[in-house]
């Protein structure tokens, strides 16, 4: 795997059009300074020129120069607060035209200050339109940079067949069938399942770091792992731990038919398993519950946070296949990285973004893909987590908090759970 991270709100929205205005004002607000400056610079020179005691002692001609540079940069401080105005006028429309077709989705009439909000931020410069155009057609023209270094599939010993079904993961993204609408619900039931806890532990703490939270769900004996923390009010808060695809048993629910039913909107054996870990665990509806996912575990986890009853708060995700549309509390941390054909399957996401505005997508490109399917492998992921752990990004506070509010817990009880289907 290569070393380079990009972190972002998600889709073609890079920072949160609020925190660019600020940044707008702020620089608007210091460019009359700059020419107070040069003013204050030309008025010294004048009074220390006509001195002619003390010219022999003072760079007149230096503080000239001052003068014209803090001119400079006061044109420069201008132009550059109003340009970052612009872009966040961009983003916004980005944002609210997602907003608007969520709400179409759902069949719902969109409010008159939304559709008011969209025409004000159209009329409001004829750039803004037109650059909206370009961020999108940029975000669809590289949302899934990278498979283009895996595709010389044909020459693979497996055959076309790999080569056909990669095309066609990569096709179906590309069409969005991985972009969950808003409260987006399984239909049908899946076949029964059964849970049996296998071991039960008493942690000492909570995840301390996202990449602790994938490791927690890598060493869990079984598919599934759920964390309940007792707290002192006589509330319970849950964390759960998913695997990804396993593929090994002629019973194991997390299989490559989970896999389709889940993709295509059914009730796949191993989210009913999820649920009933949770529930053998003592979650209730309205229980807040984090989630740490790979791959498989994560398709669940997008619907445990979209139709369930619990109240998914955080969702830490890593090569999923679909990306889900959240409510503004909810926090999604996604792990992508844009050579995973399992991850393309989400196709790339919104380019709005979805969900809190604290939540990030953290994106790194990995080696070539082969057979193994080493980008989409969790310890790569682990790896991406870690990087992100240290990169100091502030984003990442939002997680924090949440993970800090865990301390709080006077106990904790951790379960793991092998499901089967029956």
């Amino acid at each position: 795997m290569s070393d380079g991270l990009e972190v972002t709100h998600g889709g073609a929205i890079a920072v949160d059009p609020a925190a660019l205005r600020a940044v707008a004002d702020a620089l608007v607000a210091l460019a009359p300074r700059f020419a107070d400056a040069a003013a204050a610079a030309r008025l010294a020179h004048g009074h220390l020129a006509a001195i002619s005691t003390t010219s022999a002692g003072i760079d007149t001609v230096a503080m000239w120069g001052s003068a014209e540079r803090a001119d400079a940069l006061h044109a420069e401080c201008r132009v550059a607060g109003e340009n970052t105005r612009l872009m966040a006028d961009v983003y916004e429309l980005v944002e609210r035209r997602v907003e608007l077709d969520a709400l179409q989705i759902q069949g719902l009439t969109p409010s008159d200050a939304l559709v008011d909000r969209i025409t004000e931020l159209e009329a409001s410069d004829p750039r803004v339109v037109e650059m909206e155009k370009w961020l999108i057609a940029e975000w669809e023209a590289n949302r899934f940079e990278g498979l283009d270094q895996q595709f010389d599939l044909e020459g693979m010993q497996s055959g076309p067949g790999i080569a056909a079904f990669f095309a066609a993961a990569a096709f179906a993204g590309a069409k969005g069938f991985g972009r969950l609408p808003p409260n987006a619900a399984l239909s049908g039931r899946s076949g029964p399942v059964s849970v049996s806890p296998v071991r039960t532990t008493v942690p000492i703490a909570p995840p301390t770091s996202l990449a602790e939270g994938l490791r927690r769900l890598d060493a869990s004996a079984g598919q599934l792992r759920v964390e309940k923390y007792s707290m002192s009010d006589g509330s319970r808060r849950f964390v759960l731990y998913s695997k990804g695809t396993q593929i090994l048993g002629s019973n194991e629910p997390f299989d490559m038919a989970s896999n389709v039913d889940a993709y295509f909107g059914k009730e796949s054996a191993s989210y009913a398993a999820t649920i009933e870990a949770l529930e053998q665990s003592g979650a209730e509806p309205g229980d807040e519950v984090q989630v740490y996912a790979h791959s498989q575990g994560a398709m669940n986890a997008a619907y445990l946070s979209t139709q369930s009853e619990f109240d998914v708060s955080v969702q830490v995700t890593a090569g999923s296949p679909l990306h889900p549309t959240l409510d503004g509390d909810q926090l999604l941390i996604e792990l992508r990285h844009p050579d995973d054909i399992v991850n393309t399957l989400a196709g790339g996401g919104l380019p709005g973004g979805s969900s809190s505005p604290d939540s990030i997508v953290a994106t790194r490109d990995g080696s070539a893909i082969d057979l193994g399917l080493p980008a989409h492998m969790l310890g790569n992921y682990i790896e991406t987590a870690e990087m992100l752990d240290a990169s100091g990004d502030v984003r990442l506070e939002a997680w924090r908090d949440k993970a800090r509010e865990l301390n709080e817990a006077v106990s904790i009880e951790s379960t793991e759970y092998v499901a089967k289907r029956e």
